[in-house]
C-alpha cells in the first residue's frame, strides 16, 4: 500500500502498489522546505516491517518520535548526516541502529539522492534497508579476523601465502620477525626465499615441494636453514600445502607457516655431539682395557717366567743375571703402569681447572728446557703475539707445548737443522695454534688413522714409547680442542691445535 498526498491516477498508484509489495525496502520521499518543515510525500508499505510505525506516522509533528527510535550513541551522527546531505546535495547513507517495540535493536541503511526546488525546498528520494544479519556476519567475521590476527601474532610460527598466478607471496609479521626484517619490500616474491636457503640444503627443499606439486605427498615439508637480514643462519621448518590447482591440476594457490627451530636444532646437534662423545669414550676405553690387559699380562707373564727359572736354577752367576732382567721387567711395568694413570687421570678428571693463559709465556719455557735437548742445533721460529690469551689447564698447555717441541726435535732430518715455527690465527671465530717442523714427516696414507692411538710409534727410534701424541690428543680434547695433523715424508710435520672460545 502507498501513501501520497498528491496522488496521481488510478493506474499509476495501483502500479506502485504493485511494485512496492515486492520490494522488502522501505521505499520514501520527503522534502524540507526553507522553515525546515518536514513533508512526506511517499512511503511505502514496508515501514511496518522495517521500523514498526504507520505511514500516519510520519508527519512534521511526529518527527521527533521518529528520530527518538535510533538509538542515542547513533543520533548525532545521523542528524549531522541529514544536514550534510541537505547543504551539499549529495547523497544520503547513514547506517544506524534503532530499539523497535517488538523486533528489538535492529541495524538500519539509509540510500538516498537528494534535489533542490526552486523555492529552496530540499526533497529526498531512497530507501531504508535492514541490514541487522549483514551486520552480524561483519561482527562475526571482524571477531574472527582478530581471532586470526592473535592467533598469528601470538603463534611462533609465521604464515606465508603463494599466489603462483601472480608469482607473489604474502609473509606474515611473524615470518618477516624470522628473518629480521620490518618489510616485505625486499621480500616479494618466491625467489627472493630461495636465494637466502643454504646452498647445502636447496636440493632437498626443491625436491620435497616439488614432490607435494605432483601430488605425490598430501603436503610439503621441508627443514632447511635461512640466511637472515642480520648476516646469521637460522633454522625452519617449513611446510604448506596447495589450496587451489587449474584444470589440468597444475597448483595455483599454496598457502603454508614457517617455523624457528633454530633452538630445538641446536639441541639436537648438541645432542648427537654427545652421543659421538660418549661413543669415542666407550671406544677408546674398550681399547684401553685391550692394552691394559695384553700389557700387565706379558709384565706378569714375564715376571713369572724369571721367578720360575730363579726357583729351579742352582748357579749364583745365572741367578744374579735372572735378577737383572726381573728388575728390568718390574721398571717397565712401573713405567707402563705410570702411562695409564696419567691416561685414566685425563680421562676422569671432569672438573679440570681453566684459566686464562699467556700462550707466549708458556712456549717461552718450553723453548728454554727444548734447547737443552739431545745437544741437537734447533732454530725456533716464535710469531705468536705477545698478548695472545687461551683458556686451558696449566699444566696440559705445559704438556702438548713440551710434547709436540720435543717431538719435532727427536724426528727432525739429519741432513738439515731442525727449524720449528710457531704460528697464530684465528679461524672461524676460534683460537688456532700451529706448529709446524721440517723434519723426516709422518706417511698419513699408512698412520693417518692411528696417529693418536696408543703405543704407536711411526719412526725406529730408541725411545719412542707411542704415548706422547695419544696423551696430547687426550689433553686437548679434555679441554674441548681438537687437534690436527698434515705432514709429507722427507719434508716435515704441522701439528694444528683449536682452542674452545
Amino acid at each position: 500500500m502507498i501513501f501520497s498526498k498528491d496522488k496521481n491516477s488510478d493506474d499509476l498508484n495501483y502500479f506502485y502498489s504493485k511494485l512496492f509489495k515486492e520490494t522488502p525496502d522501505l521505499i520514501f520521499q520527503f522534502s524540507i522546505d526553507p522553515f525546515n518543515k518536514y513533508t512526506f510525500s511517499l512511503i511505502s508499505s514496508s515501514i511496518l516491517q522495517i521500523v514498526e510505525l504507520s505511514s500516519e506516522d510520519f508527519t512534521n509533528d511526529n518527527k521527533q518520535s521518529i528520530y527518538d527510535r535510533i538509538i542515542q550513541e547513533d543520533r548525532d551522527s545521523f542528524f549531522q548526516s541529514l544536514v550534510y546531505a541537505k547543504k551539499s546535495i549529495g547523497r544520503w547513507e547513514p547506517k544506524f541502529r534503532v530499539l523497535l517495540p517488538i523486533k528489538g535493536l535492529r541495524w538500519l541503511k539509509i540510500s538516498a539522492r537528494t534535489e533542490a526546488l526552486d523555492d529552496g525546498s530540499v526533497v529526498f528520494y531512497g530507501r531504508v534497508s535492514d541490514i541487522t544479519e549483514i551486520k552480524k556476519q561483519e561482527l562475526e567475521l571482524e571477531i574472527s579476523e582478530e581471532r586470526f590476527q592473535f592467533a598469528l601474532e601470538a603463534s611462533t610460527a609465521g604464515v606465508w601465502d603463494w599466489d603462483l598466478r601472480t608469482d607473489k607471496v604474502f609473509y606474515s609479521s611473524q615470518s618477516l620477525k624470522i628473518l629480521d626484517l620490518e618489510s616485505t619490500d625486499v621480500f616479494d616474491n618466491p625467489e627472493r626465499w630461495d636465494k637466502i636457503v643454504h646452498p647445502d640444503d636447496l636440493a632437498k627443499y626443491y625436491s620435497d615441494i616439488q614432490k607435494h606439486f605432483d601430488n605425490i605427498v598430501p603436503f610439503y615439508e621441508n627443514y632447511h636453514r635461512v640466511l637472515t637480514a642480520n648476516g646469521k643462519y637460522k633454522w625452519i621448518l617449513d611446510r604448506g600445502k596447495v589450496i587451489e590447482r587449474d584444470l589440468d591440476g597444475k597448483p595455483l594457490r599454496v598457502i603454508g607457516t614457517h617455523t624457528d627451530i633454530s633452538a630445538q636444532k641446536e639441541k639436537e646437534l648438541e645432542l648427537i655431539k654427545t652421543t659421538e662423545l660418549f661413543e669415542e669414550h666407550n671406544r677408546r676405553l674398550l681399547n684401553f682395557s685391550y692394552i691394559v690387559s695384553h700389557n700387565l699380562n706379558t709384565h706378569a707373564g714375564n715376571i713369572k717366567s724369571l721367578l720360575d727359572f730363579i726357583e729351579i736354577e742352582e748357579d749364583n752367576e745365572t741367578k744374579k743375571e735372572f735378577l737383572e732382567h726381573l728388575r728390568t721387567v718390574s721398571n717397565d711395568l712401573n713405567c707402563t703402569i705410570a702411562n695409564l694413570s696419567q691416561i685414566v687421570d685425563i680421562q676422569n678428571n671432569l672438573n679440570i681447572k681453566k684459566e686464562p693463559l699467556n700462550l707466549n709465556d708458556y712456549l717461552e719455557k718450553t723453548l728454554k728446557v727444548s734447547n737443552l735437548y739431545s745437544g741437537k742445533k734447533v732454530l725456533f721460529k716464535n710469531r705468536i703475539p705477545k698478548d695472545v690469551v687461551v683458556h686451558f689447564n696449566s699444566a696440559y698447555l705445559e704438556s702438548v707445548l713440551q710434547n709436540l717441541t720435543t717431538n719435532a726435535i727427536k724426528y727432525s732430518h739429519t741432513e738439515r737443522v731442525c727449524l720449528i715455527e710457531y704460528d697464530f690465527y684465528v679461524e672461524n671465530g676460534k683460537k688456532v695454534l700451529s706448529i709446524s717442523d721440517n723434519g723426516l714427516g709422518i706417511d698419513l696414507d699408512k698412520y693417518g688413522d692411528t696417529l693418536f692411538g696408543l703405543y704407536k710409534t711411526f719412526h725406529q727410534h730408541v725411545k719412542s714409547r707411542g704415548m706422547g701424541l695419544y696423551i696430547t690428543k687426550n689433553q686437548i680434547e679434555a679441554m674441548n680442542g681438537s687437534i690436527e695433523v698434515e705432514s709429507e715424508v722427507g719434508k716435515g710435520t704441522t701439528f694444528k691445535i683449536t682452542f674452545e672460545n
